[in-house]
């Protein structure tokens, strides 16, 4: 064709084409031949209903019953007590009893089990209520609100996404802005170092901002003040939705030195006073009723007064940790806060502030300094925490506090986050929203749980869930609003029935009764012996009525086995850790042999594993003269391996929590194309030998005693820490210098079959 002149020499005009092009829009104006003789028209934007208020969510984790000062502690939180004086407070608010689960309800209205968020995002056991990911069948808060007109923002913990799909390989449709959020800017997995925390900026992994005294949670609510800031700046006519999850007071437990330093002997009179001064001031301010009793001590917790005077101490030095770590993240609600009333935005902005659980006890009898000795069942001596006491909450500590201050943080209430009795399940409830709730200070004591916050939400915008998401019809809405108790403190909750389930743990509370079931893991679960309470009347559960009662009991255990097969729960499940080897295969642990390049930078669950095998790590790199630098590591300063340069000297790390394993070639590396090798073979359990050989032949041996369970968070990494330094021997992420050309990792060295290695070189 040439000269717009088709080759059959007719005329080619757009009139003789046949066919019509279809509308992407719709389109309520006219066209014509030219615009003189069309009508234009634009769509009205995208707005919420008239009246619907900017949106916060705050989450805080691990945060018992009584932790706020407005819930009864000794705690300095101002500024949400401040907000508590303005709102209202729910003295009867309820979670799943951990984190992912509750966070799947505050986010979709759904029960978790529902959505698919049995337990935690970490594991997925091949059961429609355990895959730890939130169905595309329950849309999010911010996939409704969205669609509404508001701006998105998630800041903080998500833990939302399966952690083995939070590398750079994903897939990322489940990660924040794929579930409804415009920003995203926070951490993937349940917990993080709070000063060297791993960062995810929308989809990519960012490090720290490069900030002497930098703490997350000043980062995260800088963050928030900064889209915020913008967005209105931009266009203030359009509503928001920020979804702000802090890390306070999950572990580790680390603040500013200031905020910890100024709790100094504010709990030396030990945990059972402390408890009993709670509940009276809970009863004092209305919070509950006169008469309510204090359960007794959990199993394991002793009295304040069994314990010497050095487990005293250390006991003290830990919750002073908590304390600083809360009153810190409370300041930064307040900045916050300050934004909004700066910009005029406050009174016109509905609050919602909860726990994601009750105060955990993860800690056991005397708690630690560093949480990885913990989870991999390692002594802690009282000796080694009072020798930094001073220190504790700060770099060098990964504190987690005993379980006896995990209970007065639950106070009045027994036993702990993971459980279904009170203190796993009820949880401090602020909201606020100055322009709409008159009632400014009232408690209200109305039955309610975390699927109950969306239906809020939603009424309080005046916006629909909608049938149909991104093409996926919805799961209907499974919770009932809050907003007939803001201006009615008598007002009967819509609540009828609630079932509870977590690793075994079995609840179900109606009409103001409630059976519940403590499960022991590795028991027969027709064994388990069901408790009843009359809440209304016993709110501490203590009172068990199941021998009096045997035909209500029998009635609501009846009762949760039928929500149990409505909502996903069965089959029943009480393995923990072992959940790991029932997960699908991943890139993680379908092959022996994985090659990693520089700039790899893998999540702990996405990458290779070594604990409890034989294993070799092959370095081919061109090394400079006197380079230094890390080649490879995994984990951080409080866990994990490092294979490192020292002025060109390879060194080896181990971080068993604590306890360091160096293995020291004595002659530097020689420059060119060299071959690095570590391989380690055990010998007796997890302990064995490490060998570090170059171009083949052994520089350097040594005993290494390593970890059973865990290093951690923070996985692989090449060229570089990703995040603190596993050796104390060196600061910073201390980069290598020289070229690396790959790192491999072989598993279970000398047995694996050719056709076993999915990579090719």
């Amino acid at each position: 064709m040439a000269g717009g002149r088709a080759s059959t020499g007719s005329d080619w005009r757009v009139a003789d084409c046949q066919c019509e092009a279809m509308p992407t829009e719709q389109f309520e104006g006219t066209i014509g031949r030219t615009v003189a003789e069309s009508t234009p028209w634009w769509p009205d934007p995208l707005r919420p209903p008239d009246g619907a208020p900017d949106v916060i969510v705050v989450v805080f984790d691990d945060v018992g019953f009584s932790d706020f000062g407005c819930f009864g502690s000794n705690l300095d939180t101002p500024h949400l007590d401040a907000l508590a004086a303005g709102g209202l407070r729910y003295t009867n608010f309820h979670t799943t009893a951990l984190c992912s689960p509750t966070r799947a309800c505050l986010l979709t209205g759904r029960n978790h089990h529902s959505v698919g968020m049995g337990v935690v995002s970490n594991w997925d056991t091949g059961f429609p209520g355990y895959r730890g990911r939130i169905a595309k069948s329950a849309g999010t808060l911010a996939e409704m609100l969205r669609a509404s007109g508001y701006a998105t923002y998630a800041i903080g913990k998500w833990h939302l996404a399966p952690i083995v799909q939070t590398s750079a390989a994903g897939p990322y449709d489940l990660w924040p802005l794929q579930r409804g959020f415009d920003h995203f800017y926070g951490f993937m997995d349940g917990a993080t170092d709070q000063w060297d925390p791993e960062l995810v900026l929308d989809n990519t992994q960012v490090p720290r901002p490069d900030v002497d005294g930098y703490h997350v949670a000043e980062d995260m609510v800088d963050r928030a003040i900064s889209y915020l800031g913008n967005q209105v700046s931009a266009d203030p006519d359009k509503r928001f939705f920020l979804y702000l999850a802090m890390g306070a007071g999950h572990y580790p437990l680390q603040a500013p030195h200031e905020f910890i330093a100024k709790y100094r002997g504010r709990f030396d009179e030990g945990w059972d006073v402390e408890r009993s001064r709670r509940l009276q001031r809970q009863v004092d301010g209305g919070l509950l009723p006169a008469g309510t009793e204090l359960a007794p001590r959990n199993v394991g917790v002793p009295a304040w007064d069994e314990l010497d005077a050095d487990e005293r101490r250390v006991a003290t030095a830990l919750q002073e940790a908590y304390a600083g770590f809360m009153d810190h993240a409370d300041a930064q609600i307040g900045r916050l806060v300050d934004f909004l009333q700066r910009t005029g935005r406050y009174d016109d902005t509905l609050i919602i502030v909860v726990s994601d659980n009750g105060a955990s006890g993860e800690g056991g009898r005397l708690g630690s300094t560093n949480y990885m000795r913990y989870l991999n069942g390692l002594p802690s001596d009282p000796a080694d925490v009072l020798a930094v006491a001073d220190t504790i909450g700060g770099p060098g500590t990964n504190p987690m506090y005993p379980q006896g201050w995990a209970q007065a943080g639950n106070t009045p209430f027994k036993r702990y986050k993971q459980f279904v009795h009170a203190g796993g399940i009820r949880d401090p409830f602020i909201v606020s929203w100055p322009r709409r709730i008159a009632d400014g200070g009232g408690v209200r004591p109305q039955y309610h749980h975390a699927i109950d916050v969306v239906p809020t939400v939603l009424e309080a915008c005046g916006v629909s869930a909608p049938q149909v998401i991104d093409s996926v019809a919805q799961q209907p809405i499974e919770g009932v609003s809050m907003v007939s108790s803001w201006d009615d403190a008598a007002v009967p909750t819509p609540k009828q029935v609630q079932y509870y389930e977590m690793f075994g743990n079995r609840a179900i509370w109606r009409d103001g009764w409630k059976a519940v079931v403590a499960h022991t893991k590795g028991d027969p679960f027709d064994e388990d012996r069901w408790e009843l309470y009359h809440t209304d009347a016993d709110p501490t559960e203590i009172h068990d009525l199941a021998d009096t009662e045997p035909a209500r009991l029998a009635e609501l255990v009846d009762a949760w086995w039928a929500e149990a097969e409505q909502y996903n729960v069965l089959p029943l499940d009480d393995r923990i850790l072992e959940r790991f080897a029932a997960a699908p295969p991943s890139p993680a642990t379908n092959r022996r042999r994985f090659v990693y390049y520089p700039g790899a930078r893998i999540p702990a669950q996405a990458a290779v594993s070594t604990i409890g095998v034989d294993y070799t790590i092959t370095t081919s790199l061109e090394h400079t003269a006197g380079a230094s630098g890390v080649l490879w590591t995994c984990g951080a300063r409080f866990a994990g391996f490092v294979l490192w340069l020292d002025d060109g000297v390879p060194v080896y790390h181990y971080n068993r929590a604590g306890e360091h394993f160096t293995i020291r070639s004595g002659t530097p590396l020689p420059a060119g194309k060299v071959e690095l090798q570590y391989r380690f073979a055990r010998t007796d359990g997890l302990a064995g030998i490490g060998v570090l050989s170059v171009n083949g032949t052994e520089v350097a041996r040594g005993h290494v005693d390593t970890l059973g369970v865990s290093l951690g968070t923070v996985g692989f990494c090449v060229g570089q820490s990703a995040q603190s330094p596993v050796s104390p021997a060196f600061s910073g992420t201390n980069p290598y210098r020289g070229i690396i050309h790959r790192v491999v990792v072989q598993l279970d060295h000398g047995d694996q079959s050719p056709n076993e290695n999915n990579l090719i070189d």
